[in-house]
């Protein structure tokens, strides 16, 4: 069911009104800042939002006037073709003229499973793989634009966007309650959730990085940037990686047989040819390079080789 309501509102009619779609992609995504601790709430009126962090593809959903779902990535790919049935339900669920921010999130034995978001739509079906669309930020609404207004507008224009909507869309669990945003972190990491978010709710929605957004993920994992692999492209045993602090260095241990496989069916087209390097023998240096998640024992992390988590994709 779409929603109904007035052009400036969250709602609209279920006609394709083409002047309800005011914003059209490609749009640069907000982006976090990393932080080592959840900030502290400041006192009444409370200045912070505290979502979860979830481990997906991050997403902007547009619903366009002529029956068109677009779900761009932060590189701006249209990850619809991938996600059809999620793409059918904002469809059919959202009036023209809703662009949301999000995570395409993929399910599997009761937590999130990012290696199932790297699978073909096919695989996932019958593998009986739920993916659902969760939605965290309102960038416009039919007829208006509102990367303008504060979150704590954009959050309730969000939830009435919503009101009606059924999974696989729903809302990102959020809270202004530091102490319930600390019990998420510790509470729901077995789940999959990566963190949480601290947002300003005075502040705009800018592309780009910000201060007004800060994540703060579980420590014993950061990102990293995979600039090349060790044996055959499509299967490669190790990784050459630069770490945050500047180093390039070489993962361990080996690649298990599905890291292998994830990594090769998406870096192995942009692998050159084998180059002899004296710090890490041979190497297939990958164009352009491939953000990669990577975890290192706590307090070891410049006498310990990272581990290969996974690739972060467009998440």
């Amino acid at each position: 069911m779409r929603g109904t309501g007035g052009p400036g509102g969250a709602g609209g009619s279920g006609a394709a009104d083409p002047a309800a779609v005011v914003l059209f992609p490609p749009v640069d995504v907000m982006r976090p800042r990393p932080a080592d601790e959840i900030p502290v709430q400041a006192e009444p009126p409370r200045e912070l939002q505290y979502s979860l962090k979830l481990d997906g593809f991050r997403a902007l959903a547009f619903v366009l006037g002529d029956g068109r779902v677009v779900l761009q990535s932060r590189s701006r790919r249209d990850l619809a073709p991938e996600f059809p049935d999620i793409a059918a339900h904002l469809r059919d669920q959202l009036p023209p003229g809703i662009v949301l921010d999000g995570e395409l999130c993929a399910y599997r034995e009761g937590r999130l499973s990012f290696t199932d978001l790297l699978r073909s739509h096919p695989d996932r079906v019958r593998a009986g793989v739920p993916v659902s669309y969760i939605a965290f930020d309102l960038l416009a609404v039919p007829g208006r634009d509102v990367r303008s207004l504060p979150l704590r507008d954009r959050w309730e224009l969000l939830g009435t966007a919503l009101r009606e909507a059924r999974p696989p869309i729903q809302r990102v669990l959020a809270t202004l309650d530091e102490e319930t945003a600390r019990a998420w972190f510790h509470d729901l990491r077995e789940a999959g959730v990566e963190g949480i978010v601290a947002k300003l709710l005075g502040s705009p929605y800018r592309s780009g990085h910000t201060w007004a957004w800060r994540k703060i993920r579980h420590a014993d994992t950061s990102d990293g940037v995979l600039l090349g692999v060790l044996g055959p492209a499509d299967r490669p045993r190790a990784l050459v990686v630069r770490l945050p602090d500047g180093r390039t260095v070489t993962t361990s241990p080996r690649l298990t047989p599905a890291q292998s496989r994830e990594v090769g069916s998406l870096v192995g087209d942009r692998a050159g040819p084998l180059v002899q390097e004296p710090a890490h023998g041979p190497v297939r240096w990958v164009d352009p390079p491939v953000p990669v998640e990577l975890r290192q024992i706590a307090g070891r992390q410049r006498q310990e080789n990272p581990t290969f988590v996974r690739v972060r994709g467009e998440g």
